[in-house]
């Protein structure tokens, strides 16, 4: 059994990419590169290929991580940090990872290949990828096994979310003058190289340090004395915060027009909303309670984990979202891995709720273990997803997903052609 039901299959073949970049520096510095960099590569090479070629990149940054710096994954406290050049490589891989997403779309049009199992895997990547750099971000800003490092997750997440839920309800991809995907990445990379720069002498701890007094505006009396003097890391988190906001403001709008326009109602699709904070909520809950410090998931070997666990489920569920948008179906209220997150926060906070221990996760050995079951079995249906979505769209549509190759009407694969009439940026 497949995720795409029979009748909305004929959909896949009517769906057409739609896109707006307004990024001045994505316009007119990174784009020209991006033209020139993809002319490097044969058109033998499919776009899936690329995208993939780019996750594996930020997978080996990851896997840096917990080989050099075991401390961030065993020891309440936080990290001791890896050696100084690994920062550098997180950075260069990281840029990478976007120069791969943003050329994606351009082989797809050199090779003939574009479409909607291009949209699905590109975005699958992405949401790996928007997990992933959270925890190297969050371990270079030295903000180490906190709630610090949970709301920037919450943060990401949220803004992945509204960007797919924004996508499904106007039916573009809309990038504003400041988006994650531009900015938000060359900020993050930017993190990697002054924590590398900074590794012989401070590390991570480099961002502690106070703002104010790192900019030397503690002594301007009028700024001192209204604006508090907080660490740069923390001054990143507010900055999110505010990035966040305006988002969810300018995602609002973007629907809020398009479906003016079309005569449809405006506030129905605020009701869509509800899953990601639901979502992430059951996560809070389940991660933490004060009858329950010695063993929580913040202080536990199973932070990380946990983290990559919520990450993967969150790509399951942008993941139903995307192909409800290209296959024209309705956007999904439950995800069937919730349960686990539900198992875990009401047996976490049985003593809140009933005034006895956990069940499960009564000690912190139990927690751990459960939490590593949890990522186990969030593995396996992720990979049944995105197995069974290939398969779907290749087979209704005969083309492969990592070899640029399509089925002629006598069923015999042949090299795809370019097709200029597809359009994606």
């Amino acid at each position: 059994m497949g995720y795409i039901p029979q009748h909305a299959l004929a959909n896949l073949k009517n769906y057409k990419y739609k896109g707006v970049d307004k990024s001045l520096l994505s316009n007119y510095v990174l784009n020209p590169f991006w033209t020139w960099f993809v002319t490097l590569w044969p058109t033998w090479v499919a776009p899936n290929t690329i995208t993939l070629s780019g996750l594996s990149i930020v997978l080996f940054n990851f896997a840096t991580l917990v080989y050099y710096d075991p401390t961030y994954l065993a020891q309440k406290g936080g990290a001791t940090g890896p050696p100084q050049w690994v920062y550098f490589t997180w950075g260069i891989g990281l840029f990478l990872y976007q120069t791969f997403d943003a050329i994606d779309g351009k082989q797809a049009r050199r090779t003939g290949m574009a479409g909607p199992l291009g949209e699905m895997f590109d975005h699958g990547c992405d949401a790996i990828n928007t997990t992933l750099e959270v925890i190297l971000a969050s371990q270079a800003l030295n903000l180490g096994r906190s709630w610090w490092t949970v709301a920037s997750q919450i943060a990401t997440l949220a803004n992945f979310y509204l960007t797919t839920w924004e996508e499904y309800h106007t039916g573009q991809l809309y990038l504003g003058v400041f988006s994650g995907p531009v900015e938000g990445i060359l900020m993050i990379v930017s993190i990697f190289i002054i924590t590398g720069i900074y590794g012989n002498f401070a590390g991570p701890t480099f961002w502690d340090q106070k703002f104010l007094t790192v900019t030397k505006l503690e002594h301007v009396e009028f700024i001192a004395k209204r604006v508090p003097n907080v660490a740069l890391n923390e001054s990143f988190m507010i900055f999110g915060a505010f990035a966040l906001a305006f988002n969810i403001i300018t995602s609002y709008t973007n629907v809020y027009r398009s479906r003016r326009a079309t005569g449809k109602s405006v506030f129905k699709p605020l009701l869509y909303l509800l899953p990601f904070p639901a979502s992430a909520l059951l996560q809070i809950l389940w991660m933490n309670h004060p009858m329950l410090s010695n063993s929580n998931i913040l202080h536990s070997f199973a932070f990380v984990p946990f983290l990559c666990a919520w990450g993967f489920q969150f790509s399951h569920q942008v993941g139903r979202m995307i192909l409800a948008h290209v296959t024209g179906q309705p956007l999904p209220w439950w995800d069937a891995m919730w349960i686990w997150s539900i198992v875990g926060a009401v047996d976490a906070n049985l003593p809140w709720l009933m005034g006895r221990a956990p069940v499960i996760q009564h000690s912190p050995e139990n927690t751990e273990k459960f939490v590593f079951v949890y990522l186990a079995v969030v593995l396996v249906t992720y990979a049944r997803f995105v197995i069974l979505v290939i398969g779907d769209i290749t087979n209704y549509l005969g083309i492969a997903c990592l070899t640029v190759r399509k089925k002629d009407a006598r069923g015999v694969w042949r090299t795809a052609q370019p097709e200029s009439s597809t359009k994606k940026i």
